[in-house]
């Protein structure tokens, strides 16, 4: 893999951990109910929605996202793909990242899921639908980039002296 889309790879995985840190504040101030940075800033109440599951949900999906795009950057040099299935994967990986992770920041603050059109069993209404319909691109996108890792690294291991 070229070595710039490598490194692009593991900046985005970077920018992942910095929206984790992001939603970590929010999260941090909806689990006190106030922003409390004393002796920065005074306390200051807050009503964020509090559903501990739905923020812990979208930190850990910003962590591990971010991991896999670092591992991805940096492992990269074992992807033996063509130009054009190295921008393929590349855009894949982008997609199923962010697209995986930024979603579920909406559900936290919408108290929605996306994982049915309707709602399903969770809370329906229009940003559940709207969010659900964003979930398509990387599921898609995913299986697209699996395919392709396991394509180039077979290839790489092929040139490999046989032990």
């Amino acid at each position: 893999m070229p070595e710039r889309l490598r490194a692009l790879l593991f900046l985005n995985g970077i920018g992942l951990f910095c929206f984790a840190v992001f939603v970590g504040w929010q999260w941090f101030f909806a689990l006190l109910g106030q922003i409390v940075l004393w002796p920065v800033v005074p306390p200051i109440d807050v009503q964020l929605p509090d559903d501990h599951r739905a923020w812990r949900m979208v930190h850990m999906e910003a962590i591990t996202q971010g991991l896999l795009l670092m591992a991805l950057g940096l492992g990269g040099r074992f992807l033996h793909l063509t130009t054009l299935q190295h921008r393929i994967f590349f855009w894949s990986a982008l997609i199923t990242t962010w697209l995986f992770t930024v979603p579920t920041y909406f559900h936290a603050l919408f108290g929605t899921r996306g994982l049915a059109m309707g709602g399903g069993p969770f809370k329906p209404g229009l940003a559940n639908d709207i969010l659900y319909l964003i979930g398509w691109p990387p599921v898609i996108a995913v299986h697209v980039m699996l395919a392709l890792a396991v394509i180039g690294v077979w290839r790489y291991v092929q040139t490999l002296p046989r032990a």
